[in-house]
């Protein structure tokens, strides 16, 4: 048995990360998704709704067993945090393709998740190459 956890942050990225997981996945397998948001007054009720949606498309494709974490941290701390937890053997998230301008400036939630686990990462490119 391999235990999973999914990383999503939008329904899009949901549904681009549906088919890995399922031809992954067996039945025998556990699959966790998170959703992490800022938390406190930083957090507003669209984003509240628009992570649960996201979290729904992999609960209803892959049966997972959905997360929604609002307690102030980010993204790669929480899925740090719930992969030690759970004992997640393998992490799924989907990276963008952004410039080292861009990634200097907003910083990089694939990059500081892949340096800071000792676990397997599988990324999934969200935008098709050109």
């Amino acid at each position: 048995m391999t235990k999973f956890l999914i990383g999503t942050d939008s329904v899009e990225t949901s549904e681009t990360l549906v088919p890995y997981v399922e031809e992954r996945v067996t039945d025998d397998d556990e699959v966790y998704a998170v959703n992490s948001l800022k938390g406190g007054d930083q957090t507003a009720d669209d984003d509240i709704v628009a992570g649960e949606n996201a979290l729904e498309v992999l609960e209803e494709a892959v049966d997972a067993e959905t997360h929604q974490l609002i307690r102030g941290n980010s993204p790669q701390e929480d899925m740090l945090a719930f992969a030690s937890d759970y004992e997640v053997d393998e992490l799924i998230i989907g990276i963008r393709k952004r410039s080292p301008t861009g990634k200097m400036l907003f910083g990089s939630t694939a990059q500081d998740l892949l340096l800071d686990t000792d676990r397997p990462v599988v990324t999934i490119p969200l935008t098709q190459p050109a």
